[in-house]
This record gives structure tokens, sequence and C-alpha cells, in this order.
């Protein structure tokens, strides 16, 4: 019989070793848990958790919100809006082309542009940046491995168009590129922090405290003492003039004479910063301060000033304009018409050349210049804007024909803030006053000022300028019923690339409303009109139409005009009704019995109705249709101009 060690254990013995058995594997296995556990804990445990840190948490640079640009009245001009923008983590993606034709199709972005962001060998690309709501929900609830979404800003300019060449615009970092976006880029961007923030599992941000983080990053806001009101007053009716006589492009600026605040800077053909790329850069040029022209007969009324000033000539003296034509020793000049022999009031109501000329030798080149000078010409307004100097050469180096031609405004060059400078002094009785552009609550208005012309020199050159307007000048379009204006015209020739002067013209008009106590000074300049080129047919019915809606908005125009004053034609020429661009809004009929219904207009549409009426809506939201307003439609307008009484509500997503 074969030996059995176990024999002599039964059943009930084999039992409790097979329970021992399996206590000692647990204890065995509980040992060895714990143990591990203590490793980790111990040996490991620092390198463990940077890996679970690295993995929920990350570090990322938050910005600020930029600040906004706003008019005199808190309009917004430009804002930024909080945005989403799409990376991706290649390393962490798990199925390469599920992912990109899921994000593909969630974007609508080409296959290929997306599988070189996802393919990508770097540990971070950007996928699409600032993409729209629906995009950036689509793709969150995609919840793809390695896909993101981050908050960015993008800049919005709720008016388009609206003072776009002055605005400017930024790029796609909300870094300013151009005009007061870029002036102004360290003020009104936002400061930027590094901060570490957590994820969930699937890689989502925990927001917890980040907008309060963002807020206090905000960048300051610029108020400019431009007023919406009267830049679109200023925009309609230039782009119209410069449609009707085929012009190559114009310039508005209108001032408040007292404070010196440019109320409108308007050119055209307009630019909207919201798609700057779609524009030439020559678009986006910044003309009424970076173009330097030669101004021709809206320089006159300075010889004038500074003739008279120093006693050269007197308010009788005359001049024999010499029927038109007058050969120099160098040069021959010419007048439009043929005059024999004028007083000087006449000679700058009727912008003789020839007449001017002969002032010019009488006061002489260095008395001249020093005029000039402190006019500003050939120097910057110190405006916060990129501007040209201008040309204005030093005196010594004048000839005799450079002397005549600056006398009637050649061999010189301006711009048009620098025009509007030297008219300002006009318009404060002889004291030179800085424009402004920026309302700076800190500075005291108007702190620098210099005496150039005295009171009664301005009073005698104020009286010429209202007989341009008033008499029989050469500005008669400019005149205004039951209100007295002033002001002078200008049809500069435009030398060519050679240098010679060739049959291209800037026709402008530079004037005051009213006359006697000038509140606003406005100027205009018509590049290169092909259908008539005189500043009295192309520019002075600009100054014209400005003038009454400004004077209107403000109050300032009389109920019903003067019975006794006489009332003038302004005919439109051979071209007839004008077809606007696309850009400039027709209006809005008013409702014969009270508030008309603006709801689905434009706001540009909207806003002029109001202002037709005085009245200053307040536009709540960024979009650029109107989905509500205040008064309801077919009310009584309100009398006077109460805050808030006049609100329209815009859709925000226009």
């Amino acid at each position: 019989m074969r030996f059995n060690p176990f024999a002599r254990f039964g059943e009930a013995d084999w039992s409790k070793v097979r329970l021992y058995g399996v206590g000692c594997v647990f204890a065995v296995l509980w040992l060895l848990l714990w143990s591990r556990a203590w490793y980790v804990q111990v040996y490991d445990g620092d390198r463990l958790a940077g890996l679970a840190r690295r993995q929920h948490m990350a570090a990322e640079t938050v910005s600020g919100r930029r600040g906004a640009i706003l008019d005199r009245n808190g309009q917004i001009l430009a804002r930024s809006v909080e945005v989403r923008s799409v990376y991706v983590r290649p390393g962490e993606v798990r199925d390469l082309d599920a992912t990109v034709n899921t994000l593909a199709a969630a974007l609508e972005a080409p296959v290929k542009q997306v599988r070189e962001a996802v393919a990508s060998k770097r540990g971070f690309a950007w996928v699409a940046r600032k993409v729209d709501d629906l995009a950036a929900e689509n793709v969150r609830k995609a919840g793809l491995p390695g896909v993101y979404l981050s908050s960015e800003y993008e800049r919005i300019y709720p008016f388009k168009q609206m003072a776009g060449q002055l605005l400017g615009f930024v790029g796609m970092e909300s870094k300013g590129l151009e005009g007061l976006e870029l002036t102004f880029d360290e003020v009104l961007s936002g400061d930027s922090a590094r901060n570490v923030v957590q994820r969930d599992a699937a890689g989502r941000r925990l927001d917890m405290d980040g907008g309060a983080a963002r807020a206090s990053l905000r960048g300051r806001d610029v108020r400019l003492t431009l007023d919406t009101q009267v830049q679109f007053f200023a925009e309609e009716a230039l782009a119209r003039s410069v449609d009707q006589f085929d012009a190559s492009w114009g310039g508005c600026l209108v001032v408040d004479v007292d404070s010196g605040d440019i109320l409108a800077w308007a050119q055209y053909p307009f630019f909207n910063p919201n798609a700057y790329r779609d524009y030439k850069a020559d678009r986006w040029r910044n003309r009424l301060a970076a173009d330097a022209l030669e101004p021709g007969s809206t320089l006159k009324p300075f010889l004038v000033a500074a003739a008279l000033q120093e006693g050269v000539v007197k308010g009788d003296t005359t001049f024999n304009c010499e029927k038109g034509r007058w050969k120099t020793r160098y040069i021959t000049i010419r007048d439009t018409h043929s005059y024999d022999v004028l007083p000087v009031n006449k000679v700058l109501r009727y912008s003789s050349n020839i007449g001017m000329a002969k002032i010019g030798l009488e006061l002489g080149s260095k008395r001249y210049w020093e005029y000039l000078n402190q006019l500003g010409f050939g120097d910057r307004t110190g405006l916060p804007i990129t501007e040209s100097k201008g040309i204005l050469r030093d005196p010594r180096h004048w000839s005799e024909p450079d002397l005549i031609t600056t006398s009637f405004g050649q061999a010189i060059a301006a711009t048009g803030v620098q025009m509007a400078q030297a008219y300002l002094t006009l318009a404060n009785g002889g004291e030179r006053k800085p424009l402004r552009l920026v309302v700076d609550d800190d500075a005291p208005a108007n702190s620098a000022s210099q005496k150039v012309y005295n009171d009664k020199t301005v009073k005698q050159v104020i009286s010429m300028l209202r007989e341009v307007v008033e008499e029989d000048g050469t500005g008669t379009r400019a005149r205004i019923p039951g209100i007295m204006v002033g002001g002078k015209t200008g049809t500069a020739q435009k030398a060519d690339e050679t240098g010679r002067y060739g049959h291209e013209r800037l026709a402008s008009f530079v004037g005051f409303a009213p006359i006697d106590k000038p509140k606003y000074l406005i100027l205009v300049m018509v590049d290169e009109p092909q259908k008539n080129s005189y500043g009295g047919v192309v520019a002075a019915p600009v100054f014209k139409h400005v003038a009454m809606r400004t004077m209107a908005y403000h109050g300032l125009l009389p109920d019903a005009p003067d019975p006794e004053a006489p009332a003038y034609a302004t005919p439109l020429g051979k071209t007839g009704p004008v077809e606007v661009r696309r850009e400039v809004a027709e209006a809005v009929r008013e409702a014969p019995d009270g508030v008309p219904n603006v709801v689905g207009k434009s706001v540009r549409r909207a806003v002029e109705v109001f202002a037709r009426q005085g009245m200053v809506p307040v536009l709540k939201g960024v979009g650029q249709t109107v989905i509500r307003q205040t008064p309801e439609p077919g009310t009584e307008w309100p009398k006077g101009q109460p805050t808030g009484q006049c609100v329209l509500w815009l859709s925000e997503n226009s």
C-alpha cells in the first residue's frame, strides 16, 4: 500500500488548511499593497504629484479687456467683446482622422487647414481664432481629446465706417496698428498676468475667479471730442459732394470755436475698420493729417491779416489787378476773371491772385513767413495722431517767384488740420489756441495760447470773409438763410509727377457759422473733382449743409428765416440728382403724425431721423440693426433733450 503523508488529516482538517492558505495569500497581497503605497508616498510622491499637476493644472496668460473709445457723449465708437478661439495640443489627440473631420465640420473650415494644426509637431497649435458662438458650441459639445477653447477679445466698431481713418484698427492680438488705436495703444491695452488654472478630466478650464482677474486687468477708456451726430452730418454731406463731382477723396473737419474741440473728422471714401483686411493701405490713410497739399486761395486771409497788422496796407488801399493777367520779371500770373483796380477787401472777395501777389511783395518774405510760422504752418499741431509737418521753407531761400506764389497759396503745403488750426486763430480774435481731439478732464482747456493778430485786424478780415459769402464773392453757395456766415474758397492747382502744375485741382472751403460771433469752424476739402473744380461750387455747399444741420442739432437755427434776409438758390449744375454710394444710408422719412418706426433699420438711418429733430438717441447694444425704440412709433416728438428720453436698442447678432 502506497504511503500518503496527508492521510492522517481528515476532511475538516483540509478545510482549515485551505482557509489558512487563502488568508496567507490575502495577507501577502495586503502587505504588498501597503508597501507600494508607502513607497509611492515616501519615495515617488513628488514625481507623481508633478505629473498630476501637469495633467490637471495649466499656466496661461490672462489679458484684460481693451478699453473702449467713446465720443463726447459716451457713445461707443470702438469696444472689445469676448469671443472663443480653438486650439489643439497634438500630443493629447487620440484619433487624428476623427478629430480632423469633426473639427472641420464644426468650424466649417477646410480639412487640410485643420489637419495641419492637429498634426503639428509642436505642443500647441491654433486651429481657428475668434470663431462665432455656434462654432464654439459645436466644438465644446464634441468633447475631443486634445482640443480646447480659450477666451480672446475681438474689436468691434459699432458705427462701422464712421471716423474709420481716424480710429484706425487693431490686429489679431488686439494691438493697435493704425490711427488712434495705435496712438493710444498703451492706454487702451489691458495688463496681462500669467495664472495657473485648473482643468477638469476632459481638459476644460474651470473658471473660478477668472472673470474678476480679467476685470482688474482692463485697459482704460479714451473719450474723444467727436460728436457722432455731427460726424454723421459731415460724412453724409461730404460723400454726396465727392460722388457728385467724381472726386478722388474728400475731408471735412468741424471745430467748436470756443473750446477748440473737433466735433467731426470725416473722410470719404469710407473705411470700415471691422474689415480692414478688405482694404488697401491707401484707403485707411488719414489724409486730413497725413497729406500736405498746396492750400491755394484759402491761405489768402492770413496774408491780408499780416499786411493789415503790419500797416503795409489799409482797408481802403487799392491794387491794380491788371485786367486778369500780370507778367512779372519771372512769371506770369492770371486771374479767373478780369479785374481792374480793387480795394483790399475786394481782392479777397474775388480771390484775385494778382492783387494778393502785390500785397505779398509789399509785405516781404521775412514778415510773411513769421506770421505763417506763428499760425503753425511747417509744424505739427500736437494732436495725438500721425501727421505731416507740411512745407514752409526758410524765408532766406525764397526767391521773388516763391513770395509771389506763396501769396496765393502755392509753394507751401499744409494739412487739413493745420488749416483748421490757422482759421481757429482768426475765429478766436487772433489768439492761437490748440485744437483738441481727446477729452482730458485733468488737463486745463486751451492751456497754451499765443496772440498772432490784434482785435482790429481780425475784425477787418472777418468782415471780408463775410463779404466772400454774403456779397458777390466766390462763396455764395455757402449762404444759410437767416444766418450770416463767412469763409474763403480755394481752387488750388496740383503739381503732377514732374513738378509742373497739371489740370487737377483741390477744391476747398473754410468758414465760420455764424460769422459775427463764430461758434463753429468748418473745413471742407475735395481733391481732384472732375465735373467742376471750383471750391465755391464743390466745397461751399458741403459747408452749408453741415453748418445748417449742426446748428439745428444744437438748437441755434432761428425758428423761421429772417424775412429781410435774401434767399439764394444753390444749383446742382448739370449733374442733376446724385446717387450716393452705398455706404451713405438714405434718410428715413418721418411719419407725418409723429415719431417714425425705425425698428429694423440700420443704426445710421435711425440716428439720422432723431438727429434731424435735435434728439441724441442713446444706443444700447452693439449690433447694427434697431430692434426696439423709445419713443414708440406714432407718438409726438418729445420736447427738449432729457437724457435717456430717446433710446434705440440694437441687435447683438447683426
